[in-house]
Order: C-alpha cells, then sequence, then structure tokens
C-alpha cells in the first residue's frame, strides 16, 4: 500500500479544510514545493494534490503552485480539482503530473471520463467524495442523490487506473477514517482504492493495512502538518 502525502492548495499556499469549508482552512505551509520536497525527503512514494480553488471555479486556479511542486519532485504526483475537459487532462500531463483525478467529471459527465481514461491508459483516476454515502460535487459544495457504490461502478470496465474514496464529513477533522466505507467499496468494485478523509494517526493507517480489502493506499494531510502522524513511519509500515 501507498501513503499519498496531500497538498491542498488554497490561493498558492497549502491548506487544510474542516469537512470541505473553503471558510475553515488553516495554512499550514506558504511554500508548497517545500512541503513536497520534505514529504518526498521522508520517503513518500506519491504526493497527492488537489487545487481547492480550481475545484470551485471549474477550472484551474493554482497552477503556478502545482508547476512549482512537480519541479522540486522526483517521484510521482496526482492532480485533482478543476480538470473538467480533455485539453485539462491533456495539459496536465504534459506538464509532468502522472494521475489527474476527475471528480465533478464523474458525475456530470462520465462519458468524458471514460474517454480519458481510455486516451490516457493508467493516468486518470476517479474521485468519489461522499456524505452519508451520496456523492458530492462542485468542491463538496453540493451533494447529489448518486450513491458512492452506484458511481463506482459505473467506470467498472473503463480502464480508471484508481478511485479516491474521501468520507466529506470525516475529512480535516482528526476523528479517524471510515475504513469500513472504503473497505465496502473495494469489495464492490475491481478498481484499485484509495482512502481520504480524516486519516488521524497510526491507527487509521494499520486498520486500512488491516481491514482485508485491497486497498491502494491512504491519503492524509491535517496529521502528516500537525505531527499526529510522521511520513517516514506511515509510508514504510504501509510499504512493508
Amino acid at each position: 500500500m501507498i501513503l499519498y502525502p496531500a497538498i491542498d492548495l488554497k490561493g498558492g499556499a497549502c491548506v487544510r479544510l474542516l469537512r470541505g469549508d473553503m471558510e475553515a482552512a488553516t495554512v499550514f505551509n506558504d511554500d508548497p514545493a517545500a512541503q513536497a520536497r520534505a514529504f518526498q525527503d521522508a520517503g513518500c512514494g506519491w504526493l497527492h494534490i488537489v487545487d481547492l480553488d480550481g475545484a470551485f471555479a471549474g477550472q484551474s486556479a493554482n497552477g503556478a503552485a502545482v508547476e512549482a511542486i512537480l519541479g522540486a519532485l522526483t517521484v510521482p504526483a496526482q492532480l485533482g480539482g478543476g480538470i473538467r475537459d480533455m485539453a485539462g487532462v491533456e495539459a496536465w500531463l504534459t506538464r509532468g503530473v502522472a494521475r489527474v483525478i476527475l471528480g465533478t467529471a464523474a458525475v456530470r459527465n462520465p462519458d468524458f471520463v471514460k474517454e480519458a481514461a481510455r486516451a490516457f491508459p493508467g493516468k486518470v483516476a476517479v474521485g468519489i467524495d461522499a456524505r452519508d454515502g451520496k456523492a458530492a460535487v462542485e468542491g463538496w459544495a453540493e451533494t447529489t442523490e448518486i450513491d458512492a457504490h452506484d458511481l463506482a461502478r459505473r467506470f467498472e470496465d473503463a480502464g480508471v487506473a484508481a478511485i479516491i474514496h474521501t468520507d466529506i464529513d470525516r475529512d480535516g477533522a482528526m476523528g479517524g477514517a471510515n475504513i469500513e466505507a472504503s473497505a465496502a467499496l473495494a469489495h464492490a468494485v475491481s478498481i484499485p482504492i484509495i482512502v481520504s478523509g480524516g486519516v488521524a494517526s497510526m491507527d487509521d493507517i494499520r486498520a486500512a493495512k488491516a481491514c482485508g480489502a485491497p486497498l491502494d493506499g491512504v491519503i492524509s494531510g491535517r496529521a502528516l502538518y500537525d505531527g499526529r502522524l510522521d511520513p517516514a513511519e506511515a509510508a514504510a509500515f504501509l510499504a512493508a
């Protein structure tokens, strides 16, 4: 399994939100590239980047910060937030992103997601952000009536590289991850599942590895920034 340290970008800085609320943002580092290097130096083999402003605006909004991160890394990074068309997918892959994450587009335009996954094998992931089991879109500002499992099944044979499954109510709250929900999703589809939202300690890391589901990895943000979770320890444990 893989530890994906999260760099969420708002106004060019690394922030963490509480349950997706843009008004409840805490700035942890105003140098995203330096933060990315720190995670890489700790032994993390991937990075998870989210353009929060882009997710709300519907188009990339922190491009300079993302490019600075990519320039600082030798490990691969996945990027989500505001990527809504094929031009955006191709542009970021050309600029060095290893994998793009399509979230709102997966709900609004699933045919586009399937087309992108076919055009760029192994380089397109789907973000399923769920509130009470229902998919949310537009930077989590709107919750739909689409069941997260039903949404995942739409992409079962599309060649999607992974699904990032986030429990919105856990995200940034430091109350522990919803491993059970992610594990259930992993058992429901054959697409690799990445756990996101509320990963607060090594207890969550151990629970993800021991849950019995074929999880691909775990995303963590706030716990890495405030010292509750050591990135080197977590990355090494998951990789063992």
